[in-house]
């Protein structure tokens, strides 16, 4: 088959970047189309991919590329598909399921979630910035939202990566979507559990944007003076750093051996924002590390907490983003630190192995070529 995949961008490596690469293993020839495309930046994934880009793939745009937000439809209209296709996938939880299609091409959009900051945390990107600025943001965030609904109809099947992103499709663009969970390497599961070395730190770990709630995980560790590792980068990074005591660290964009020190160290990762789906939980349980989680989102589906029995627990949730009841968790959690079992929490994580996400991706696309 000839097909094509477009993807939103290939700037940082996150979760929908995995999710391709692992589209890739099914489609090892499959073309890529993208707004923006930084090889510096994102390394040798892609090498063996003919990747066509967006106009918006300057030098200066490239760098902002989070910014330029209201420039995105102009980008996506000028990505025109080079070849005729058989099958195209779009990666999605941004503008890139608005590609033109001719020829009744078929289109599968799996979903990471509809524009979080048009839709469901709007108001939270909003709030985030100048008081004097909020009303042109929200200005531009309301035309890329009528932009995202005049290309609902552009695809044949939805494929959301949760439930909880099934209920936001069904509840903002009135789509059935199936549910297929997105992909963690099968060879984080083959290394050794790390049980050779202190466990003195918490961890956070992923993008620093508003909605993350690290703002929260801040007050907290500035108050109680406990080691906290912040791995990431993002929108808020430099204002956190300049609010954070020295007990609190951020180290910026790691590679991943170097991330797995940090992980030998950690006692639990922290996770304090709502998420779509949320890989790095899991990505952290397939090193036999618990999670401590807001109540909410993603993590309902990827954390199992069984205060009861904490040895069939892969982590355990705080009812309210705030830091009183982090803190009250976090108390829970150290005095049952030892009785969480890396091997139990390693096999859930197993659940959600990219070795199951291709089998079910594979099993929807035939169902779809049969209607």
């Amino acid at each position: 088959m000839k097909v094509a995949i477009i993807h939103y961008w290939f700037v940082t490596r996150r979760g929908g970047e995995k999710v391709v690469e692992s589209l890739l293993k099914i489609y090892p020839n499959a073309d890529i189309y993208t707004l923006f495309y930084d090889k510096s930046k994102y390394g040798n994934s892609l090498d063996n991919q003919t990747i066509y880009t967006s106009i918006l793939n300057t030098p200066i745009l490239k760098k902002r590329y989070q910014k330029v937000f209201p420039l995105y439809p102009l980008g996506i209209k000028s990505l025109k598909l080079k070849k005729k296709y058989d099958l195209i996938i779009s990666s999605e939880s941004g503008p890139a399921k608005g590609i033109h299609i001719g020829n009744n091409t078929p289109h599968i959009c799996y979903i990471h979630s509809p524009m979080r900051y048009c839709w469901s945390h709007k108001e939270t990107y909003v709030n985030a910035v100048s008081p004097i600025l909020r009303p042109l943001l929200s200005f531009f965030l309301n035309r890329l939202k009528n932009y995202d609904k005049s290309t609902i109809d552009n695809v044949n099947l939805y494929l959301s990566n949760s439930k909880n992103v099934a209920n936001r499709v069904k509840k903002y663009y009135q789509k059935d979507s199936e549910v297929v969970y997105p992909p963690i390497a099968d060879d984080l599961f083959t290394k050794p559990l790390p049980t050779d070395t202190e466990k003195d730190i918490f961890l956070s770990f992923g993008a620093i944007t508003p909605y993350k709630r690290i703002d929260l995980l801040i007050d907290l560790f500035n108050k109680n003076g406990k080691q906290l590792v912040i791995i990431g980068d993002g929108s808020e990074k430099l204002k956190l750093e300049k609010k954070a005591n020295k007990n609190i660290i951020f180290k910026g964009n790691l590679a991943w051996e170097e991330i797995e020190y940090f992980f030998a160290r950690s006692k639990a990762l922290l996770f304090p924002g709502e998420e779509d789906f949320g890989m790095i939980p899991l990505e952290v349980m397939a090193y036999g590390i618990p999670v401590i989680a807001f109540k909410k989102g993603g993590a309902l589906e990827t954390i199992i907490e069984n205060r009861s029995n904490i040895k069939e627990s892969s982590g355990l949730f705080f009812d309210n983003q705030n830091i009183e009841a982090i803190e009250k968790t976090i108390d829970f959690f150290e005095k049952e630190l030892e009785n969480f079992n890396s091997i139990w929490i390693r096999n859930h994580a197993k659940k959600f192995s990219e070795e199951i996400f291709i089998s079910n991706i594979k099993k929807q696309i035939k169902k779809f070529e049969k209607k």
